[in-house]
């Protein structure tokens, strides 16, 4: 007879980062309406005999997005809502470009594993495991390094010229923490933040008005 431990692993749900598709694909067909990411499933699909290979191709990425002055970095986020083909495929990508010495700040993805596949350029890439140990190295054009889902990572470009990464996620919503952002920029009690990090309130004023919203 099976023991309440094995009947309980039996029956746990295996993790997967999105639904199987049950059809070949799912081109949403929103209309010319804005669409919120969670919302795509509320619309039908096209019909497929409508559906042309313009549906399947994306051209957004020709060229960098908009540059953070502090950052150096420039990122271009592409899921479902900007490339309907998306849709129920479990996929979705970006493009990141660098200037030289542009930071991409840690941050983690809570719903996907990503591959950086470096397309130009020297970028220290790396990310930090759950025993807080850093796994970096510079990696070059043509190398691809993979940052697993929930690892908190970063990239910086240590070269002299401008870097770029195409990067791509096994999930159409991976969503991003930015820790910066989230720790100082999203309203936790200054209490919490003096504390767990030994800061003066003249320190945690300027860290708030750094990355606040």
């Amino acid at each position: 007879m099976a023991t309440p431990l094995l009947l309980f692993l039996f029956f746990l749900p295996l993790a997967k980062p999105d639904s199987d598709p049950v059809q070949d694909f799912c081109v949403p067909d929103t209309g010319s309406s804005p669409v919120e990411l969670t919302k795509l499933s509320l619309y039908p699909c096209k019909n497929p005999s409508n559906v042309t290979a313009d549906d399947f191709v994306f051209s957004g990425i020709l060229s960098p997005g908009n540059f953070s002055a502090e950052t150096g970095f420039a990122g271009i986020s592409v899921n479902p809502v900007q490339f309907p083909g998306l849709n129920t495929l479990g996929m979705s990508f970006a493009r990141a470009d660098f200037q030289p010495g542009g930071v991409n700040p840690p941050h983690y993805h809570p719903r996907a594993t990503e591959t950086a596949l470096v397309l130009s350029g020297k970028v220290y890439s790396g990310f930090v495991d759950s025993t807080g140990r850093v796994h970096a190295r510079v990696i070059e054009k043509g190398e691809v390094m993979v940052f697993p889902k929930g690892m908190v990572h970063f990239q910086l470009n240590v070269g002299k010229s401008m870097a770029t990464i195409y990067g791509s996620f096994n999930s159409q919503n991976p969503g991003v923490i930015r820790l910066p952002v989230t720790v100082f920029g999203s309203g936790i009690r200054d209490a919490v933040l003096e504390k767990a990090f030994g800061l003066t309130d003249e320190e945690l004023e300027k860290l708030k008005k750094r990355f606040g919203h």
